[in-house]
């Protein structure tokens, strides 16, 4: 039987409320950036423990360092599942409440980068989104499931908010799910009847995007190898499965201030360092095996995620209102191949991924 106990821990789910709002009041996008920068100080603070105790110093846990990733960066203050998907829920609440007027390009409710500021319905919702996000991580962890828990919470929570709110799941798609070029004539959809001068009105696009400047397959592709073979080289010199990741989100702040073109790569870091790791045989180190390999499989995995990612955002964002975040998507389905891979006995493990659910 699973132990369900977690699910009504109150002080847990009192944090978890916190997380929620704070992520709405901040807005999805900041609050998941500061996940980022939790993970590399955790990560940094774990690997400067293990030297020492190596060293023959204290041990890891006695620095109080190995706390930081699981219950700051991954718990209750910034985990995705409750932060940013709390976040991204009350901007779906906001813009059906018509508290969104920024002049964004797509649909208010997808400007994951608004903080909603100190309104106590928004922070409400975002904190009873976040104890949901709690809620669908620990239910993946109870029955064992064998992909990212957090990573699903994001996604389960993003399909909660637009059933709870009134969205469509899809969305219209009137040209086809995968059908980027009505975006590239900037086609835009037609508001109201017809004005006297014989034109129309024109209201947002057809098609969204996720990533106006991230989309085109040889591009995704391209940039997935990149980042899965620095995300494997990170993970072989450090043995961190995380790190790469935290570097990813962090460099979201430049995204966030405005700066074009930064790509968004953490769906690419986690999966392929991830997998570099699970290369390791068991209760053996990741530096007995040949680096090019672990390159390799970091390249395979950086790619294979980042188009999963693109596929799920031509179907499931960008003909809808709201935020569902691809990139969640992308580490359920990276991380489950890794599982699936493990337990058939092309990887010698899985790395952090439990198997226990296949």
């Amino acid at each position: 039987m699973a132990d369900l106990s977690a699910l009504f821990t109150v002080e847990m789910l009192i944090a978890a409320f916190a997380g929620g709002a704070f992520g709405a009041a901040v807005g999805a996008l900041p609050a998941f950036i500061f996940t980022g920068f939790m993970v590399i100080a955790g990560e940094s603070a774990n690997l400067a423990g293990e030297a020492i105790a190596e060293a023959g110093g204290v041990s890891a846990n006695q620095l109080g360092a190995v706390g930081i990733t699981g219950s700051i960066a991954f718990g209750p203050v910034f985990s995705p599942a409750i932060s940013f998907a709390g976040g991204a829920a009350a901007a779906a609440y906001a813009a059906k409440k018509g508290y969104m007027e920024t002049g964004f390009d797509f649909h208010e409710a997808k400007n994951i980068a608004f903080a909603q500021g100190t309104k106590p319905d928004v922070l409400a919702v975002g904190g009873l989104f976040g104890i949901l996000g709690y809620w669908f991580t620990e239910l993946s962890v109870a029955f064992a499931m064998p992909y990212d828990p957090i990573a699903m919470g994001v996604v389960l929570s993003a399909v909660a908010h637009r059933l709870v709110f009134g969205y469509d799941i899809i969305g219209g798609a009137n040209r086809g799910l995968l059908n980027m070029k009505p975006f590239e004539s900037e086609e835009r959809r037609v508001i109201g009847d017809a004005v006297t001068d014989g034109g129309t009105v024109q209201g947002r696009f057809i098609v969204e995007p996720w990533l106006p400047h991230q989309y085109r397959w040889a591009n995704v592709v391209t940039i997935g190898a990149v980042v899965g073979i620095l995300a494997a080289y990170i993970a072989y010199e450090t043995g961190s499965p995380f790190l790469a990741f935290g570097i990813s989100a962090a460099s979201l702040v430049f995204l966030n201030c405005g700066v074009e073109k930064i790509p968004v790569t953490h769906h690419m870091s986690l999966p392929a360092s991830t997998a570099a790791l699970a290369l390791a045989p068991v209760g053996g180190e990741i530096t007995s095996v040949a680096m090019v390999t672990v390159l390799a499989v970091g390249a395979v995995f950086g790619m294979i995620s980042a188009l999963f990612g693109e596929l799920f955002q031509r179907v499931f964002y960008a003909h809808a209102d709201t935020h569902i975040d691809p990139p969640a998507a992308a580490i359920v389905f990276g991380t489950f191949l890794i599982a699936v891979l493990s337990i058939v006995g092309v990887f010698p493990q899985s790395s952090w991924v439990t198997t226990l659910g296949l």
